[in-house]
């Protein structure tokens, strides 16, 4: 007997419909053999569908099986076929019956007979709903990630045994009701990082505050000690929670990534991604023979800090230079191009040069000119020219350190500066509510032109500054943007003189030396 039961693939953020087609022989020699084009993954769900049906109490009958997954020119990999081979099995034999209503059976069985949490659900009922499909028949542990689409009815399901009670009219799965406000992470970097516990460092804590409520990606670069590290740990503690769309956007890369907790939906803090300097081009980019997203992904819509820039290889620094730019990375292979988003606020730090005291007032560079050379040269000018805001950290002066209680009172924590960058980013989202971007940082030229006017003399003192320091076009368009966001933070409807000077003081890079 024939079965077909509907299921997916994911490719990228992409999903296209799986038919699951298993036929039963009655005569021939025994066997299970399962084709059109699986991986390793997919071949070892002949054991884990026997062993769990087995365990569930069922016969497992010593008849040919074959299993066909269509269509038969797309590669299928995972363990999410298990529920559909044992769905069609039984129905084959029988032992079931099927819904009137088209469903997707989705999900990993354990040798028990019980459904494991199982990666890319929300995929699933966006890609049920464009077909209109409206049951999902998914693990219990995963089913929250797709209540989050309302058109679709979810089913958790715990146990085979409890979906072949469902479907012959005995005990029934309740449908999920959508817990949207559940959220994937708490905010633990509150409580361990907070600015008021940062001494000295105005300027930058200044930067940052700027660069969190316009989105924009910063360069900070000092000695070691002088506090860059925890500037950067901090910035997660002043970010706002994510938007309705943006949430959707990173929980579908968190979801194909295998990367939401059992039982949660919605990701709702911003992403926070820390990254080693001996990370892989593929891990920092993404890719692999089935691409997969990288970090710059899984920093969509959050931070991605690269602590000792320099120490990251040459092709790594390179390749951020796409994704910058356009807020995307595409990765192609053989079978075709897959594009993951990437707009990510990047935070990078460096040391002046190998020993890390070059310029400093109280200690003697080591390092050798030709050395200096060749490490900083890692950062070239088409990357840096990508980054907004440039500023140095130096050493805290010692009498800050000891004397940390008199000033501590005049130090802004994180919590009133989060205030700050959530009242900026709300101007900026009632601002392009109709242009489909979310911070300052996404803006076009054609964005600037209609929000960011600036008066005669402001023009007059953009137009030295690019004449003085041989600026690019890229890089006068990025002070307009940084302009843009001090306003904001201002709560000011125009780009005035003294904005255009603060942002020129970010963005005009000077080495140490």
């Amino acid at each position: 007997m024939l079965t077909k039961i509907a299921s997916a693939a994911h490719f990228g953020l992409e999903s296209v419909p799986i038919t699951v087609e298993v036929n039963v022989f009655k005569k021939g020699f025994p066997g299970f053999n399962i084709i059109g084009l699986p991986n390793k993954a997919v071949d070892e769900a002949k054991e884990r569908v026997k062993t769990a049906l087995i365990n569930s109490g069922i016969d497992f009958p010593t008849l040919k099986i074959i299993v066909n997954l269509a269509p038969a020119d797309i590669p299928k990999e995972g363990s999410a076929y298990d529920l559909p081979i044992a769905i069609g099995i039984l129905n084959s034999l029988e032992i079931i019956k099927l819904p009137n209503e088209k469903s997707y059976f989705y999900g990993e069985l354990s040798l028990d007979g019980t459904l494991r949490h199982t990666k890319g659900v929300l995929l699933l009922a966006i890609e049920a709903r464009k077909n209109k499909v409206k049951n999902l028949f998914v693990p219990e542990d995963s089913s929250h990630e797709g209540a989050v689409v309302k058109e679709v009815n979810i089913y958790p399901v715990k146990s085979i045994t409890a979906l072949i009670s469902h479907l012959n009219d005995g005990a029934k799965i309740p449908k999920l009701k959508p817990k949207i406000g559940k959220t994937n992470s708490k905010r633990k970097f509150f409580v361990e990082f907070d600015f008021s516990e940062i001494i000295g460092q105005e300027q930058a804590k200044r930067a940052l505050t700027i660069a969190a409520s316009g989105g924009h990606n910063i360069f900070m670069q000092g000695p070691p000690g002088s506090g860059k590290t925890m500037l950067a740990r901090a910035v997660p503690g002043i970010l706002p929670d994510l938007l309705d769309e943006e949430s959707l956007e990173v929980t579908k890369i968190y979801s194909i990534a295998a990367l939401i907790s059992p039982g949660q939906s919605l990701i709702r803090t911003r992403p926070f991604r820390v990254v080693h300097h001996t990370t892989s081009r593929i891990g920092l980019i993404g890719g692999g023979s089935n691409p997969h997203p990288g970090e710059i992904s899984l920093a969509h819509r959050g931070v991605l800090f690269l602590d000792e820039f320099p120490e990251f290889s040459r092709s790594c620094l390179e390749s951020l230079r796409q994704p910058l730019e356009d807020g995307v990375v595409s990765i192609s292979r053989a079978a075709g191009s897959i594009k993951f988003p990437a707009e990510f606020m990047l935070i990078a730090a460096a040391n002046p040069c190998p020993c890390g005291y070059l310029g400093d007032p109280k200690r003697n560079c080591k390092c050798s000119p030709r050395s200096i050379m060749r490490y900083q040269s890692k950062l070239s000018g088409p990357l840096m020219d990508r980054i907004d805001l440039h500023i140095n950290v130096p050493t805290v002066d010692v009498d800050k350190l000891i004397n940390t209680e008199k000033i501590k009172t005049n130090i802004q924590n994180s919590q009133s500066i989060r205030k700050e960058v959530i009242r900026a980013r709300k101007i900026q989202s009632d601002r392009f509510k109709k242009d489909k971007i979310f911070t300052n940082s996404d803006m076009k030229n054609k964005h600037i032109k209609k929000y960011c006017k600036l008066n005669p003399s402001g023009s007059l003192i953009l137009k030295q500054a690019v004449a003085s320091f041989n600026l690019s076009a890229r890089t006068y368009f990025r002070i307009i943007k940084i302009a843009r966001s001090i306003a904001d933070l201002d709560n000011s409807n125009f780009i005035e003189d003294k904005h255009i000077a603060e942002a020129l003081q970010y963005r005009v890079r000077t080495n140490i030396n």
